[in-house]
């Protein structure tokens, strides 16, 4: 090879390499807003469908309400005590009203059944039956005779027809009914995400948005623990493994905290449009590392069935892509 061709060969390399070296993450803050909030929402979409299979792994030693609890619980306090100490107000009067009833739906309900859905079925299905809330919002308007756009529709007969190609090879195992209560109990989570999501978009937040999920996850997280401990569900603190605490120390400082940090930095620096990928993403990051780590089934119906159904969801976010970001709540793992 002549020389000429050689160095131009190198220098092409060296750009690549430099290219790479954007998303450094020793490097980061050194760089651009829009680099950091790029590398922020590549943590989201990576650490959010890791928290499927810490969820999973949690539960195999421990009650999956009481995990969701005592993750809530914890978490909340973090972030309560962040903001108080930030001086930032409590909420007043009538602004309770709303905490309180998003605290049910989109924690101890949703959260709290999602957590306890993988006690049955694997993570890349949770995360799969988890990603497709967005037809749900399709559903409720039609039963309230919104005006629903064609796009929607077609994404809710992919979405459906998606998970209809997953449990294809699945079917057998809906004679097991813990199988069933999984499933049963990953799509109430949903259902509950979904009318949580409503019920954001006709309230008006008067305080710090962040703040109020603190609070949420604080009373959801009080809810389900008292719940778990007055009906005989929750293990002794003291009898809870190692490997559960491990597991719920990663969901609390990765999944409620650091990586829902990056999804309110990239949510502030990015379109719309663009922090959506997360939500499709999330599926494949569990059902991948399902299979390589936790040696959970892969098969062609799980992967094309969920990209059928990750389609759907994404034809259906498409469709109701003008609703402000300040009105829709993060969809987090579990």
């Amino acid at each position: 090879m002549p020389r000429f061709d050689v160095i131009k060969a190198l220098s092409q390399t060296g750009d690549s390499i430099k290219q790479l070296s954007v998303l450094n993450p020793l490097t980061i803050y050194r760089k651009g807003t829009k680099t950091k909030a790029a590398f922020a929402l590549a943590m989201v979409c990576f650490f959010w469908g890791t928290t499927w299979l810490a969820s999973e792994q949690g539960v195999k030693r421990m009650p999956g309400i009481q995990l969701a609890g005592i993750r809530q619980l914890i978490a909340g306090v973090i972030y309560v005590i962040y903001f108080l100490s930030k001086g930032v107000k409590l909420p007043k009067g009538k602004e309770w009203g709303p905490v309180f009833i998003l605290s049910i739906l989109n924690f101890a309900l949703s959260n709290g059944l999602s957590t306890w859905g993988v006690q049955y079925i694997s993570a890349g299905l949770g995360a799969i039956i988890g990603a497709i809330f967005p037809i749900w919002l399709v559903v409720i308007g039609l039963f309230l005779s919104s005006k629903i756009p064609v796009k929607a529709i077609i994404g809710l007969i992919l979405g459906f027809g998606g998970v209809c190609i997953v449990f294809y090879e699945h079917f057998h195992d809906f004679f097991n009914s813990g199988f069933r209560l999984g499933i049963t109990l990953s799509i109430l989570s949903t259902w509950s995400w979904a009318f949580g999501t409503l019920y954001t978009k006709k309230q008006v937040a008067s305080f710090n948005p962040y703040f109020s999920l603190g609070l949420q996850m604080l009373i959801s997280g009080t809810f389900l623990v008292t719940l778990t401990k007055t009906t005989g569900i929750a293990i002794p603190v003291t009898s809870i493994p190692w490997q559960s605490w491990a597991c719920l120390a990663y969901l609390i400082l990765v999944g409620s905290i650091f990586t829902f940090i990056c999804y309110i930095y990239a949510l502030q620096h990015l379109p719309t449009e663009q922090i959506s990928i997360y939500a499709y993403i999330n599926p494949i990051v569990a059902v991948i590392l399902g299979w390589l780590i936790l040696n959970e089934k892969m098969s062609v119906f799980i992967g094309i069935g969920g990209l059928v159904a990750l389609l759907g969801v994404y034809l259906v976010n498409k469709a109701f892509k003008a609703v402000p970001a300040s009105e829709q709540p993060a969809t987090e793992g579990v």
